[in-house]
């Protein structure tokens, strides 16, 4: 299959190594965070579900299906993306990457590509995980999927810029250390933000993972802590301004060059 102007070969190049370079390390990139999510139901859907029975109706244990999915998403998406951009950096191969017959978004499709797959495999198989535990029902299948795959996508697109971004191993782990899962055990990953009271409510609708989880979580349950439509808008601005980003990057070649 060709397509008139895409250089597949190269796209499916860099998307092969990506993915070779996850088996190489399958504990840390697969097992890892489905024995993770495990200990997350055993001591918050065992501890804390036996005293709050639910949430809007919905069982503790169920409620946090969703929230739990999307903090691996976001990590994972973010880790696997930066490390693979940053990886050439600190080899000195980017130089190699840059001057290959292959253009920007070719480059991109197949580093975000991979780390999006990887994602939303890790979110699949942490989702048939929790069936183990509590009931699981997905009221609106589709949105569950398209929510994953633009989530994944967006956030897959950030950590490319945070990989280019980083000038070290230091900085490539503190932007996930210290802003995405901060912002993602705040956004309502286990809990409704409606529990909250004012002014905390209102202060957490700036945490844009906010919209991400509830929009995640809508399509499990058919209700969320916002509309379903700011939800979409969100994640697709996000990812949006992400694409605009790379743009100017490769543009410019900040911290490319040099």
């Amino acid at each position: 299959m060709t397509v008139p102007g895409m250089n597949l070969h190269g796209i499916w190049a860099i998307y092969r190594f990506e993915m070779a370079r996850s088996l190489r390390t399958l504990w840390q990139s697969l097992i890892g965070p489905v024995l993770t999510t495990s200990l997350y139901f055993i001591v918050f859907g065992g501890a804390i579900g036996s005293r709050m029975q639910n949430v809007d109706g919905v069982s503790y244990g169920s409620f946090i299906v969703p929230g739990l999915i999307m903090l691996s998403l976001l990590t994972q998406s973010v880790g696997n993306a930066s490390i693979g951009i940053y990886f050439p950096k600190f080899t000195g191969t980017i130089f190699e990457l840059l001057s290959a017959p292959i253009s920007t978004i070719e480059l991109v499709i197949g580093y975000v590509g991979a780390a999006a797959t990887k994602s939303v495999v890790i979110g699949a198989i942490i989702l048939a995980t929790s069936a183990f535990f509590v009931p699981v029902v997905v009221e609106h299948p589709l949105a569950m999927i398209a929510f994953l795959l633009l989530t994944s996508v967006a956030f897959s697109l950030f950590g490319f810029i945070l990989g280019i971004w980083a000038n070290s191993f230091e900085q490539l782990n503190f932007v996930p250390l210290l802003l995405i899962t901060p912002l993602t055990f705040l956004g309502g990953s286990f809990y409704s933000i409606d529990m909250l009271p004012q002014p905390w409510r209102t202060v957490s609708l700036f945490n844009p993972v906010v919209y991400l989880v509830s929009g995640f979580r809508w399509s499990f349950f058919g209700r969320g802590d916002v509309d379903i439509a700011l939800s979409l808008g969100v994640t697709l601005g996000f990812l949006v301004a992400c694409l605009a980003v790379i743009a100017w990057i490769f543009k410019s070649g900040w911290r490319l060059k040099s």
